[in-house]
């Protein structure tokens, strides 16, 4: 069982962290006073944990690659659990992609007068290579603003070689789709192919051309793909976040036919600090051990904070 470092993308960051590779698959341990074991881009990557008792005895016996807890979740749209481990229902943003005229019925009519509104406000969609070009108009995108969704954003200032860095792992099976405003790129939509479901990796829009809807028309435009390439569902992260509760990132995905499905992610003891982590559900993080109050106040104090801090610089929100 050979193991290494990897480097992966935390929050914007690219950090390094224990990998080891079994069976054909690369699992990493993140995590500080609660470290988890999963499998490397499990949100990206076609298969789940292939054989999760050979997986959970290897890291058991192992000396090298310490972790107190394997989790792994069962891919969409497998909803039944298979395995007799303790396990959270994992909340996925999904839409059913076999059938584009199908989603489109099914929008709220204000979604799909924002798509229409795109077309008429001279959007053009298109889906182009991952080259010197579409780089610069990410940056551009990305360093519009600081803030986005009442946040610090994480990719802004990076130079163009961060970018490429960071587009570049899922690159030779995702589509970058582009929104255009004559020659300059105001959206881009990454979708990645994942077998027979895909998923959105990023949605970014430029503030100065809010009014053109160039979101809603990425949208639109992932669902034709999947339904041309045979994708049976379309997922983009989570719908709820722990306890959270309602957010403006939520009520978008509604908008655009976006819908809650349940899927198992087990979370397996491997010693008994994991044991005890798995009982008291540890691992949540605090959004998900928080009472909804509390999270909702410190989300609004430190998107107050930041709207005094940037506004007062005269620095663009999102």
């Amino acid at each position: 069982m050979p193991q290494n470092l990897l480097e992966i993308s935390v929050k914007g960051k690219w950090v390094k962290t224990p990998s080891l590779q079994l069976d054909g698959q690369k699992l990493i341990v993140t995590g500080r006073w609660v470290r988890i074991a999963s499998l490397h881009d499990e949100d990206w990557v076609e298969n789940e944990v292939k054989n999760p008792e050979e997986c959970i005895q290897e890291l058991r016996r192992s000396q090298l690659f310490h972790a107190d807890i394997l989790a792994f979740t069962q891919k969409v749209p497998e909803t039944t659990p298979k395995y007799n481990y303790p396990l959270e229902w994992c909340s996925v943003a999904v839409v059913r992609t076999s059938n584009f005229k199908h989603w489109w019925d099914r929008l709220p009519q204000e979604g799909r007068k924002n798509v229409r509104r795109s077309q008429k406000r001279g959007v053009s969609i298109h889906e182009i290579a991952l080259d010197d070009r579409l780089i610069r108009g990410i940056a551009e995108i990305q360093n519009e603003t600081p803030i986005r969704q009442g946040r610090r954003y994480p990719h802004f200032g990076k130079s163009l070689a961060q970018v490429r860095k960071d587009y570049s792992p899922l690159a030779d099976h995702s589509e970058f789709i582009c929104a255009f405003f004559g020659e300059e790129l105001i959206g881009l939509l990454q979708l990645v192919y994942r077998g027979k479901i895909a998923s959105i990796l990023q949605l970014n829009s430029k503030i100065a051309h809010h009014d053109k809807r160039a979101s809603n028309a990425l949208l639109a435009r992932a669902v034709e793909l999947c339904e041309a390439n045979n994708i049976t569902h379309l997922t983009y992260g989570k719908f709820n976040y722990g306890n959270k509760g309602d957010s403006s990132l939520r009520e978008f995905k509604s908008r655009n036919g976006f819908e809650e499905m349940l899927v198992p992610r087990y979370y397996v003891p491997l010693n008994a600090w994991g044991a005890f982590c798995v009982k008291t559900r540890m691992y949540r993080g605090l959004v998900g051990i928080l009472p909804k109050g509390i999270i909702s106040v410190g989300s609004r104090i430190r998107a107050e904070w930041y709207d005094f801090k940037y506004t007062k610089a005269g620095v663009a929100q999102c």
